[in-house]
């Protein structure tokens, strides 16, 4: 789950599928972790996983309205689009990992060690996520 405004990855899980559970432990990370006070648009594709009537009750019960990209409209989750085609392209591209704890070691660090601390993003003037956000507090 990224914050839109400073680009910064809030809330992401591993699992083996794709099912509602891998939301709702990267919604439940991004809620404890921002602590919003009020009411936030959480936007994404239109994946079964975020249709799950058990996912749209905690973002109600949270106070979020849900957005969903239109059909044909790729554009409209081009943040989670672009992070995704990043990750991929400097973290997994060519690599082999020996097990599943591996790769989530890797997608840990990659996330939480250079994503968001460290790689400059040209949408934030060169700046880091989280150098963002301190610039701005």
């Amino acid at each position: 789950i990224i914050d839109v405004f400073s680009r910064k990855v809030v809330g992401w899980s591993t699992r083996s599928d794709l099912k509602v559970d891998i939301v709702m432990a990267a919604f439940d990370m991004a809620y404890r972790m921002r602590r919003p006070d009020r009411s936030i648009i959480f936007h994404s594709d239109k994946g079964g996983q975020y249709k799950a009537k058990k996912f749209r009750r905690r973002l109600r019960r949270r106070g979020f309205s849900q957005s969903m990209t239109g059909i044909d409209h790729c554009y409209d989750n081009a943040v989670a689009e672009s992070f995704f085609g990043t990750l991929k392209t400097e973290l997994i591209r060519g690599e082999v990992y020996e097990s599943r704890e591996l790769a989530a070691a890797a997608i840990f660090e990659y996330i939480e060690v250079f994503y968001n601390r460290t790689r400059l993003h040209s949408s934030l003037g060169y700046h880091s996520p989280e150098q963002y956000e301190r610039n701005i507090a």
